[in-house]
């Protein structure tokens, strides 16, 4: 049976900095508020390759907008996040797909009602960790928590986040200066062999896309150390260590080499180039952070922690596995 298509809409200059809302009844002719909403609402409406829930949101000319066939799957909430370490000073969780990290910039100024349609992890953290810590629900707002470091909404794995000041402070300097350790799993297009990719990334390389520069003097070192676990069929599973912690490091050092991630849809391409096909039908972004370890900002005690491939990534190469020996 074939799927039913996506219609794809993309931004026209005078829709610039209107709702997401008000563009749908243009795009959808006939429909109306109520029908956007449920849409919307009912998780059909992706921008930019994520789901959005709101229809407040204000579009830019470089949005996509792609409506849906199905409901998109729900979002992660408090139930979906298991906390591997608790104390005063740090949490150490284990961070599912399809939730953000934190907040973007541009969303930090939303209403509280806006932001629990799509709550980003360390929004859930302070109530988790008032559920853990058996305190009653005080009035106000729960102690935040501050996050040192980030992993894609489609990437799955191991976060710290601080508690305290002081913790912010040790740990951020701990991922500043690269004395974290963080192992990363990967499934990727063709066949790898192991290399260290040292380059230097830029914001833009010239298409809007995170990228790679050979100009001098521009952009920051960025250190990937890939080494191959085991070829399946025409992919391969790989194991990336990270030297350095740049934003879309892994998923840029491995496109450049002509391996993307499987389900890979912003570094699919070459600058200027086609995508690179991707027929391995992977449940989402394959890319999951196994193992992190750290030395505890007040203690000084080494915290190593890892985490096996979830079940979507699981099943997927185990699928792959099988393909490969049929």
């Amino acid at each position: 049976m074939n799927e039913p298509k996506s219609p794809i809409f993309r931004v026209l200059p005078r829709q610039v900095d209107t709702t997401l809302g008000a563009a749908l009844r243009e795009w959808l002719p006939g429909t109306s508020w109520s029908q956007v909403r449920k849409l919307v609402q009912g998780r059909r409406i992706m921008l930019n390759g994520n789901v959005c829930v709101d229809a407040a949101r204000r579009l830019r000319l470089s949005d996509v907008v792609k409506l849906l066939a199905r409901p998109a799957p729900r979002v992660p909430d408090e139930d979906d996040v298991r906390v591997r370490y608790l104390d005063a000073h740090l949490i150490v969780v284990e961070k599912p797909a399809g939730v953000t990290s934190t907040r973007h910039a541009e969303e930090r100024h939303w209403p509280a009602r806006r932001r629990q349609l799509q709550p980003t992890l360390d929004e859930l953290l302070p109530q988790i960790i008032l559920k853990i810590e058996g305190r009653r629900r005080r009035k106000g707002t729960p102690p935040p928590v501050h996050a040192v470091h980030r992993l894609d909404r489609d990437t799955s794995g191991l976060m710290v986040f601080a508690r305290t000041h002081q913790a912010k402070v040790h740990l951020a300097q701990q991922f500043r200066q690269h004395t974290t350790q963080r192992r990363y799993v990967a499934v990727v297009r063709g066949h790898v062999k192991a290399q260290t990719i040292a380059t230097r990334l830029v914001r833009d390389r010239g298409d809007g896309r995170r990228g790679s520069t050979s100009a001098p003097g521009v952009g920051k070192q960025a250190i990937t150390h890939v080494r191959p676990v085991q070829r399946l069929g025409d992919y391969t599973l790989v194991e990336c260590r990270l030297e350095t912690g740049r934003t879309h490091q892994i998923r840029i050092h491995l496109a450049e080499q002509g391996h993307p991630v499987c389900g890979e849809k912003v570094y699919n391409q070459p600058l200027f180039g086609k995508p690179i096909p991707d027929e391995s039908a992977a449940p989402r972004l394959a890319l999951h952070a196994a193992e992190l370890g750290f030395e505890h900002p007040v203690t000084g005690e080494r915290m190593e922690f890892r985490m096996p491939l979830p079940p979507d990534l699981a099943q997927f190469v185990a699928r792959l596995r099988a393909e490969a020996k049929s």
